[in-house]
């Protein structure tokens, strides 16, 4: 009867955190960039029952019990978000559809090798890196440019460039004076060249990417060699003036919020007969 009981807290815990997830992607609908998560589950290892004890006789095997489930991780979606301008030539929104020969990708961004392996699209992002020194990945493109010339993101991170070094534009040029080419140079109106390039950085399989505040990913240590530069080959646009809206169904977030609703109910309902039952067991059975 315990372990009803388990299952069931269980069960309430993991719709929980699912439910977090939905949330936090309902509030970010107009968060430029953002990529959806989805909450995984998982079962607990199942226990192996056997009847033991019986004089003379071997344990015999009776069957498996699943022991209950919980919320491994939240995975990020990394498919396209829709583009749309806003008029501010300091926003900057990216399109990529990066292909690998011989596979083809489905709407979610997944396709299957001739070994049967998973593989996910690469996708491009744009390379940032925080006061602090570390280098971050994002695709929200509200960026600004602060009074030395620096592009920076929202929370003052800077836009680096393909040296490594941020974006910085020359004195007196103005960021609405200047076009970025297909080639992710900044140009002024006479086509001449301000020595600033964006960084666009590809990412393998971005699963692998670690979500941080602010709508950026970092790359844990033993995943470095998944990042590299952008390519003249790979089919990446970088338009100026826009930005990418979210990649958040907000309808489809709507039923999974009623959808862990009527789960973590329903957990719950299944604790409140057990504590029914114990509590008979307890005060009515055990005065017998």
């Amino acid at each position: 009867m315990l372990r009803g009981l388990y299952t069931a807290a269980a069960g309430m815990i993991a719709q929980q955190r699912r439910h977090d997830t939905v949330t936090n992607n309902i509030s970010n609908l107009n968060t430029p960039g953002y990529k959806e998560a989805v909450s995984v589950n998982r079962s607990f290892p199942e226990m192996l029952l056997r009847l033991t004890g019986l004089e003379g006789q071997k344990p015999r095997r009776i069957g498996a019990v699943n022991t209950g489930v919980f919320a491994e991780e939240s995975l990020s979606v990394h498919v396209q978000g829709d583009l749309y301008g806003t008029g501010r030539m300091s926003d900057f929104a990216i399109r990529s559809e990066i292909g690998v020969p011989g596979l083809v990708f489905d709407g979610s961004g997944k396709a299957v090798d001739a070994n049967g392996n998973v593989v996910f699209r690469p996708q491009a992002f744009f390379t940032v890196q925080n006061p602090d020194g570390a280098v971050r990945y994002t695709r929200n493109g509200a960026f600004l440019v602060n009074e030395e010339g620096y592009l920076v993101t929202n929370d003052g991170s800077f836009v680096l460039g393909t040296d490594n070094n941020p974006v910085r534009f020359p004195p007196g040029v103005a960021v609405e004076e200047l076009t970025l080419t297909d080639d992710f140079r900044f140009v002024d109106a006479t086509g001449a060249d301000t020595g600033a390039q964006l960084l666009i950085t590809v990412i393998e399989n971005p699963n692998r990417l670690v979500r941080e505040g602010y709508g950026k990913f970092r790359l844990n240590d033993e995943d470095a060699d998944l990042a590299r530069p952008a390519a003249a080959g790979d089919n990446i646009e970088v338009r100026q003036g826009h930005l990418e809206r979210a990649n958040v169904d907000a309808a489809q977030a709507m039923v999974d919020l009623m959808s862990a609703l009527r789960a973590y109910e329903s957990n719950q309902r299944v604790i409140q007969f057990y504590d029914s039952t114990l509590n008979k067991a307890v005060n009515e059975v055990g005065k017998v």
